[in-house]
């Protein structure tokens, strides 16, 4: 069975991280890179949602957001964060903890210009996570930024870019029957950034 296989051995978490992402994709599992994000405010009052991963290497991992929504300005009081991804098809589940810094401007306007032209005009359109009267409201500033933005160049929103989790901790879960699941955690070396402590736990 496809959840229960092992995975090699990796002296790091980046290469895993990859490894099961495209198990995941290979399996035709939906939305591959949704993942919780967990924050917390500046009293250290905490909420979660889901994002999408939209990148990931040996820097971290990379989510984007309007700057003006809960989540960016929690990160900006507080640059801590926890991500979970659960491919639960295959019983594999990812959890990552570390510290949240912005991305640059230039790779922000890089992964705004990939996006699709609807994704771009909404990025505008939305007060993200601020009071709406109704939808049509919403579909309003739609319209009036699509007659704003006849063609296909759109600049980015200054109020919209992307974070990026630097891990300190990786831990890889795998079901197993029985409920004895595997884990295995990474933690970056306090002294060693380059370096990471790989620890088995009990499920």
């Amino acid at each position: 069975m496809e959840a229960h296989s092992r995975t090699a051995e990796f002296a790091e978490p980046f290469h895993r991280f990859g490894e099961w992402m495209e198990r995941a994709m290979a399996a035709g599992v939906a939305e591959p890179t949704a993942m919780a994000l967990a924050t917390a405010d500046a009293e250290g009052r905490p909420s979660v949602r889901m994002v999408l991963l939209k990148g990931f290497d040996e820097r971290g991992f990379t989510f984007y957001t309007n700057l003006e929504s809960r989540k960016a300005r929690e990160l900006m009081a507080n640059p801590h964060a926890a991500l979970c991804l659960f491919w639960q098809p295959l019983e594999l589940q990812v959890r990552i903890e570390g510290p949240v810094r912005p991305v640059s401007d230039a790779e922000a306007d890089e992964y705004y210009a990939s996006r699709a032209r609807g994704s771009r005009i909404g990025a505008w359109a939305s007060r993200q996570s601020q009071p709406l009267a109704s939808y049509d409201e919403l579909m309003a500033r739609v319209q009036d930024y699509e007659a704003r933005f006849t063609g296909d160049d759109i600049p980015r929103p200054p109020h919209w870019s992307g974070f990026r989790l630097d891990p300190l901790r990786v831990e890889f879960w795998q079901g197993r029957p029985s409920r004895l699941h595997e884990r295995e955690r990474f933690d970056r070396d306090a002294e060693d950034a380059g370096r990471w402590v790989v620890q088995k736990l009990y499920p």
